[in-house]
């Protein structure tokens, strides 16, 4: 999935789009992509000018647009296209080292249960195969406001 296809999925957009492609997908199982991360993002700016580190809930973030792909790609009908997703709940967040300038961040979503509108996932993120962080995500679907 090309950053134009994440598009049609994801209403999210610069600054905010955290997920550039997807490379590989299991509907209902598991979904991986990744974000080049690089100096020219916006955050760095001001976090922090000397030594720029990518924020933690930006990791968060990125995290959790890729469970919104894992679950549009699992149930279009009651995920895809015209729905929006809400973050609803983080459990079991770990931060393991900084993710800098000129790290690709890969992003993987684990699908773990849902109970009626609710969805939860477990996830990682790493830089060259080492965990950078770790949490379980939950998140919910509604009607796009237009």
């Amino acid at each position: 999935m090309d950053i134009q296809q994440i598009k049609e999925y994801l209403p999210h957009r610069y600054p905010f789009l955290l997920i550039d492609r997807v490379v590989a997908c299991e509907p209902g199982v598991r979904l991986v992509g990744y974000k080049n991360v690089t100096y020219n993002e916006p955050f760095f700016t001001g976090h922090f000018p000397e030594q720029p580190i990518m924020p933690g809930v930006l990791i968060i973030e990125a995290l959790a647009q890729t469970t919104g792909l894992l679950a549009a790609e699992t149930a279009p009908s009651v995920l895809g296209k015209g729905k929006t997703y809400y973050l609803v709940g983080l459990d079991k967040v770990r931060f393991k080292r900084p993710v800098v300038p000129g790290d690709r961040l890969t992003l993987e979503a684990t699908y773990l249960r849902h109970k009626r509108n609710i969805w939860a996932f477990s996830c990682r993120a790493e830089v060259d195969g080492e965990l950078v962080a770790s949490a379980e995500i939950m998140c919910a679907a509604a009607e796009q406001e237009t």
